[in-house]
This record gives structure tokens, sequence and C-alpha cells, in this order.
């Protein structure tokens, strides 16, 4: 789904209160807490993190899953063992309702792509 938000305040606002809220809010969290240099703005009607010229995470709302884009996947070490309880391809990871993400290995996921970043290396799609 897309939303016309020119804010992430604005965005969380349109979102309809149920269980893609919910995860949604709960990745957001994982995100800004290990990486509050982060900048959190929207971009491609989407919530996005990273700074001026790199974007890392963009987060999304869909009408059956929450939607995590991350570039390529695979440059995360073990991320297939990290993601396997989610539907993921290339660059998207979908959450849907009934993955408890406390008992996955998003998070870990989600830190490690991170770390890559910060240490200089290459979190994008090429």
């Amino acid at each position: 789904m897309q939303y016309e938000a020119k804010t992430p305040e604005e965005y969380l606002k349109l979102l309809e209160n149920d269980w893609r809220k919910e995860k949604l809010l709960d990745i957001r969290r994982i995100i800004l807490e290990y990486a509050p240099e982060l900048v959190e703005s929207i971009h491609y009607k989407m919530l996005c993190y990273g700074n001026e010229l790199i974007k890392i995470f963009y987060l999304n709302a869909q009408k059956s899953y929450v939607s995590l884009y991350v570039g390529t996947i695979e440059k995360v070490e073990n991320s297939d063992i990290l993601l396997e309880k989610f539907n993921f391809g290339k660059g998207c990871i979908r959450i849907k309702k009934s993955i408890d993400i406390s008992n996955t290995g998003l998070e870990t996921f989600i830190k490690q792509t991170i770390d890559i970043w910060r240490a200089g290396g290459d979190t994008s799609c090429y």
C-alpha cells in the first residue's frame, strides 16, 4: 500500500491500528534503538532509514504483510538461517501476521546489516 505522507509522523498516523502497525513499529524500534544515527524519513512513499547518501532500510505496511527492504539480503552472513521463518526475495523480507518477530533472527539480521554499513561495507542492491 502507498501512503501519501510527507513525514514519518504522518505515515504512522495513516496506518490502521492492526497487526501490521504493531509489527512495523516493532521493526522500527529495533532499527532506531540499535542505530540512532540513522535518519528516519519518507522516500518512495515508505519509511526509510539511512543518511543523505545511503538508505539502508525501507519499511512499509502492505495489505497482507509488512515489507522490510534491505538491498541485497545475501550480503549478510547467514541470512538464509536468520530469515528462515520469513518469505523473502533478493532484497525484500515479508513479515506476515503469524510471525512472532521475537522468535526469529530478524533483529540479528537488522543489526548485522547496520554493522556492515557502519564499517563502510556495501549494503546496496548492486
